[in-house]
């Protein structure tokens, strides 16, 4: 599994183990503090993820156009693209 996967993975451990109410207060604020870590370098990660991917457009006179896939993003980083090969 990837580095992705497995800090998902152990996120959902520590919830289900925060959950149980089983822990002492020490242990849960251990917990806390790691899956907070963990859910940081997971919103990176999809963040960084979401930013390479694109969606290519055709416009109207036969040429490409690469845009963001978050409609928020469209308009401000919209880059034109070589017309595909006749």
């Amino acid at each position: 599994m990837g580095k992705f996967e497995d800090s998902m993975t152990r996120l959902e451990e520590i919830v289900n183990q925060m959950e149980s109410g089983d822990l002492p207060l020490e242990d849960t604020l251990r917990l806390f503090k790691e899956g907070m870590r963990l859910s940081e370098y997971c919103s990176g990660a999809l963040t960084e993820a979401q930013r390479k991917v694109e969606v290519l457009i055709k416009k109207g006179d036969g040429t490409y156009e690469k845009e963001p896939l978050d409609q928020d993003e469209q308009e401000e980083q919209s880059v034109p693209s070589d017309p595909e090969p006749q």
